[in-house]
């Protein structure tokens, strides 16, 4: 695995002697049983509260409370006014704000762009509870309920719009999602090592305006970092029009580094060949700026190009892009998780209930995968069509078959109304189950965008025995009847 800093490896924050909550609070009064005076940290989605993996408030909410933080839920809440966030005060440390499993503009119309009458993430299945660009809209009601707290955002709504894109909903390029939101942070992709990250350093004392050189992040800011080298984006894919375009860089003159120096200079020829610098952990690529990709389809797709070949952890540099007067930052994406990792928190105490003030109401979105069972993550298709790869990442993470094991024997004592019958074992992709790459050294390096296309690579291990060891051994558990795979499965890989 890519180093990086483990994470159960943190020492836990002094609130961890409240123990372990039944289920994470959604009120003052479950708040008050807790013996908890305030929360750490509370977040808001646009998801009803299950307390189970599948959920993403679940899996960061029990990760943060592993992590010894008091961790509040506000779920669905009014967003006509500021008081349903006010149900559980003033965070200590900040809101993590996300629009849910899916995201707003999905959930809530058609490819139509007709209004959904149901909502599967809602009690009942009933539509409306959720407002469109829920996250944006969370975030506005969070500033004027609390003037000086931290804001961040997160999740498949906010990942996917870290920065210019092209939004079908209203049929225009819009900016990044952080200056509409005016948050503080954005974290993309899987959140864990960021977030908690995030969690301990606040808690030790540093502002939100210091935590830039966290990897899956994004901020704004005022210009370049210091010490920092630019390159453009061009000398990492050229445009594609054949006749001589415009350069896309003439709003700033200084935004190339000379080949020999290593220093930004005036601009020069569109043909000057670049050296890049031996420290790629200080070099920043700068992306065409907002108002240029909006006029111009040929320089959003060489945008959109770009931001897909900085996605390897092992070989990432960060990318700005300018809007108006100041820049999205992105960070490298995060490193994958370890095995012993994933184990651990798809392992931590989670219900895989709804909250209990739901009572008898029906889930849809729960009784769907209330009997399914992550084993892995990520995908190395590369599909232009998906999400998977630009918001989990390419190295493929997978859980360990105890671990697998164990979770399917406690779904059978412990989930209502299981019938022996696990709906699923896969994942985004199951038949990537334990692929990757056959050297550690090439997949750090590599910048192909598809390891199965346009062919597959000679280097990807394509063994299918681990995925086929732990179905067969799966489906000899006693009370279990019958395993499927529901998730999405490459034949070619097959």
């Amino acid at each position: 695995m890519l180093a990086a800093k483990k994470l159960f490896s943190y020492r836990p924050y002094w609130a961890k002697r409240f123990g372990i909550a039944p289920v994470l609070p959604m009120s003052r009064a479950e708040m008050d049983q807790l013996g908890w005076d305030s929360c750490d940290i509370i977040i808001v989605t646009g998801d009803a509260y299950v307390d189970h993996p599948s959920f993403g408030m679940a899996l960061v909410g029990r990760l943060l409370e592993s992590q010894g933080f008091r961790v509040g839920i506000i779920a669905q809440p009014d967003f006509q006014s500021k008081t349903a966030f006010m149900e559980l005060g003033k965070p200590n440390l900040f809101f993590g704000i996300t629009a849910g499993n899916m995201d707003s503009m999905i959930n809530r119309y058609t490819s139509d762009r007709k209004i959904r009458t149901d909502d599967s993430y809602t009690p009942h299945g009933v539509g409306g509870k959720r407002p469109d660009r829920s996250v944006i809209v969370y975030s506005q009601r969070i500033r004027e309920a609390y003037k000086n707290v931290a804001v961040i955002i997160g999740g498949i709504e906010a990942s996917l719009r870290r920065i210019a894109h092209y939004d079908y909903w209203s049929d225009k390029v819009r900016r990044s999602i952080l200056p509409d939101s005016k948050a503080d942070l954005l974290v993309f992709g899987n959140a864990e090592r960021a977030i908690t990250e995030i969690a301990h350093r606040l808690a030790n004392g540093e502002t939100i305006d210091k935590l830039i050189d966290i990897r899956g992040t994004a901020f704004m800011n005022k210009g370049p970092l210091d010490n920092w080298t630019i390159i453009d984006s061009t000398n990492v894919d050229k445009l594609g029009r054949i006749e001589n375009p415009p350069d896309p860089y003439a709003w700033n003159k200084d935004c190339r580094v000379d080949e020999n120096t290593n220093k930004p200079v005036n601009q020069p020829d569109s043909g000057q060949v670049v050296k890049f610098v031996p420290n790629r952990n200080k070099t920043v690529i700068r992306l065409p700026p907002y108002d240029r990709v909006v006029a111009d389809p040929i320089l959003y797709a060489h945008t959109s190009r770009v931001f897909h070949m900085e996605t390897n952890p092992g070989n990432a540099r960060a990318l700005m892009q300018r809007h108006d007067k100041r820049y999205i930052w992105l960070n490298p994406p995060p490193y994958p998780l370890a095995t012993e990792e994933l184990d651990k928190l798809y392992e931590l105490p989670y219900t895989r209930k709804p909250h209990p003030s739901y009572k008898d109401a029906k889930l849809p979105a729960w009784e769907m995968i209330r009997f399914s069972i992550s084993i892995m993550r990520g995908c190395f298709g590369g599909c232009t069509f998906c999400s998977i790869t630009e918001h989990e990442g390419r190295i493929i993470q997978s859980r360990s078959e105890d671990s697998v094991i164990r979770e399917i024997e406690t779904i059978r004592d412990t989930v209502p109304g299981f019938t022996g019958n696990i709906s699923d074992l896969g994942g985004p992709t199951a038949n990537m189950y334990k692929l990757t790459c056959k050297s550690e050294k090439i997949e750090a390096s590599c910048r192909r965008l598809s390891c199965v296309f346009p062919g597959i690579c000679k280097n990807l291990i394509t063994n299918h025995d681990p995925l086929i060891a732990l179905y067969r051994r799966a489906r000899k558990i006693k009370g279990i009847k019958r395993i499927f795979v529901a998730s999405g499965l490459r034949y070619d890989l097959a």
